[in-house]
């Protein structure tokens, strides 16, 4: 097990899932284009939600990547972290539109394990990382995101406790 490499990697997934939500008390709704570009799947939902916007992604990708060199880790595994986690994220998304869930609903596990999990084993092979690490990960990420997730609700960073 690498606790210090998970640490590393905890921080850099907590930047890659904060800054879309930092960026949107900041900006507000300016250049907050949907990701779905407004599309419904057949079932009439749309493909993500209002929620999840291209200046997200792509702040989350750009600023977890400028980060990654100040905990030893090169640009692009920043960047592939970021990646992963928003892949992750508009997938939760995705099938939480398709249980009916609104957006910025909650789904236990839906909403977490996704955009940790992805990101952990998309640098399983660049990074040595072993099931365990990324059990590990996943778990910690887990429970601190129910945390993060209350304390930024109670500072007005979020919309809703989860």
């Amino acid at each position: 097990m690498h606790p210090l490499l998970i640490l590393k990697l905890l921080i850099l997934l907590a930047v890659a899932n904060g800054v879309p939500v930092i960026a949107k008390r900041i900006l507000g709704d300016r250049f907050a284009y949907p990701a779905d570009l407004g599309m419904n799947f057949p079932d009439g939902e749309r493909l993500y939600g209002p929620t999840k916007t291209v200046r997200g992604v792509g702040l989350s990708i750009f600023a977890t990547a400028a980060v990654a060199p100040l905990l030893g880790f090169p640009l692009k595994i920043g960047a592939l972290i970021a990646a992963a986690a928003m892949v992750g994220d508009l997938l939760s998304s995705f099938v939480k539109r398709r249980l009916k869930i609104p957006p910025s609903g909650q789904a236990l596990g839906l909403d977490q394990i996704p955009e940790s999990l992805f990101p952990l084993l998309a640098c399983m092979d660049p990074l040595q990382l072993s099931i365990p690490d990324i059990a590990a990960g996943v778990a910690v990420f887990f429970v601190g995101e129910l945390l993060v997730s209350r304390l930024l609700f109670k500072l007005h960073l979020r919309d809703r406790p989860y």
